[in-house]
């Protein structure tokens, strides 16, 4: 059985239709919305293609009507952006946002998967890379063969005892230098990491015919070049 796994799409369209996988079935980790200018057709490509889907923090802010508070990188685009998403979205998509839940515990031939967006502590915020000691508090007590993660934007694969971790990156915003759309795919319980390009001059085109300040486009432009080079070191969001 191939198993897709994407997660933080970001509602950059140009770069989850780059994905062309053939698979069995789909898990989506959260972070449709915020910071592209797309939220539409990705929540309807999760919606028709996701197996299980669960909420991660952009999600959750946006279908609430929370307004960000970033004054400075990705807390200042997710800020700027975020009225255009509650623009562009309708009661339905924003439903389907709120509805999404925070966890999911499934089977699949055999094996018992836990989804989550952050940690199994903080399931839509805490912001946690490939830290073993860390993990291993984190999955305490838990009966699962492996939990699957996003909100990094950083793809990692971490073996905690009988226990297998697995962050398959950033569909639309990748934070480790490699601009390409990542995700993962499990093929009979191998995991194979997945980089693909994409149009990401399509995705700026949209982005600076937008009525975001000149400032938000400078460093949409430089984060989705670089792959977050560009804001290394500073809040994540």
């Amino acid at each position: 059985m191939r198993i897709l796994l994407v997660a933080d799409i970001h509602a950059n369209w140009p770069a989850l239709a780059a994905i062309d996988e053939p698979h069995d079935l789909c898990i989506c980790l959260g972070d449709l919305v915020d910071y592209g200018l797309d939220p539409c057709p990705c929540i309807d490509w999760v919606r028709e293609k996701a197996d299980w889907v669960v909420r991660g923090n952009h999600d959750h802010g946006v279908a609430q009507h929370i307004t960000p508070q970033g004054e400075r990188g990705y807390g200042y685009l997710a800020r700027m952006t975020r009225p255009l998403m509650w623009s562009a979205l309708g009661a339905e998509d924003e439903q389907f946002l709120a509805r999404m839940p925070v966890s999911q515990m499934i089977t699949l031939d055999g094996r018992r998967l836990f989804l989550v967006h952050g940690t199994p502590r903080d399931p839509l915020d805490e912001y946690l890379l490939d830290d073993p000691e860390a993990w291993s508090r984190r999955i305490a007590g838990m009966e699962a063969d492996w939990i699957c993660v996003g909100h990094t934007h950083v793809q990692f694969l971490l073996q905690i005892g009988q226990t297998t971790i697995l962050n398959p990156g950033s569909v639309g915003q990748p934070r480790d230098g490699d601009p390409r759309c990542a995700y993962a795919v499990i093929d009979d319980g191998r995991v194979e990491f997945k980089r693909v390009e994409y149009p990401v001059e399509e995705t700026l085109r949209r982005i600076d015919a937008s009525t975001l300040p000149d400032d938000a486009k400078r460093l949409t432009a430089e984060v989705l070049r670089t792959g977050g080079a560009a804001l290394r070191g500073t809040p994540i969001e």
